[in-house]
């Protein structure tokens, strides 16, 4: 289906332009969303009469996304999750998970203007793209993490998933500090006894 763009979509095209897209993407996204036409004569002339309208539109909601997006661009947001000691997550944090998280932080965030590749599947710091409006992307930073505590230090650039071993190489010194210390008990023990029979 060919279409005529009433703002620019990233990837596809820009505002006033006709271009061919899939059918179901016209009728699902493009036409109810108000952001396409269907290309025709009538549409044509139609856009032509509006069009210094939409671009004033266009240019107050660039402003108005450039706003929001000087307090939200490189903001960092932590969310709880459980996982394994690997790192991985049961389960995911997703593109409707980060836009829950930013609308909980003063934010109106929709899922369809978070961009990801793929949901978020391990702890650690992860950052986002966020499309304010076809012309403003922001950056944001996700802090996954088990617990509070631990998100506080993978802030600080900690590797949380190193502690366990830390407590390993702890423990294993503490083994051989008691083992010293057996052999020294030992020692002294077999020390007195050689004096003793001297002294006899």
């Amino acid at each position: 289906m060919q279409v005529i763009l009433l703002e620019r979509i990233p990837k596809l095209g820009q505002m006033g332009e006709t271009v061919r897209v899939r059918d179901g993407f016209a009728r699902n996204f493009l036409l109810p969303q108000g952001k396409a036409l269907r290309a025709n004569d009538d549409n044509r002339k139609r856009f032509e009469r509006e069009r210094v309208q939409l671009e004033a539109k266009n240019l107050e909601r660039r402003q108005e996304a450039e706003k929001v997006g000087e307090s939200l661009n490189g903001e960092s947001f932590i969310t709880i999750r459980q996982a394994g000691e690997t790192g991985q997550l049961y389960g995911s944090v997703s593109t409707r998970d980060i836009s829950e998280i930013l609308t909980e932080n003063g934010f109106t965030i929709g899922r369809n203007q978070v961009e990801m590749h793929q949901p978020i599947k391990a702890l650690g710091i992860h950052e986002v793209s966020i499309r304010l409006h076809p012309e403003v992307a922001v950056t944001v930073t996700m802090n996954v993490a088990r617990s509070q505590d631990e998100a506080e230090r993978q802030a600080r650039g900690e590797n949380v998933l190193s502690r366990d071993e830390y407590f390993t190489f702890e423990e294993e010194e503490d083994e051989e500090s008691e083992g010293d210390l057996a052999e020294g008990e030992t020692a002294e023990t077999d020390a007195e006894d050689t004096a003793d029979q001297e002294l006899s």
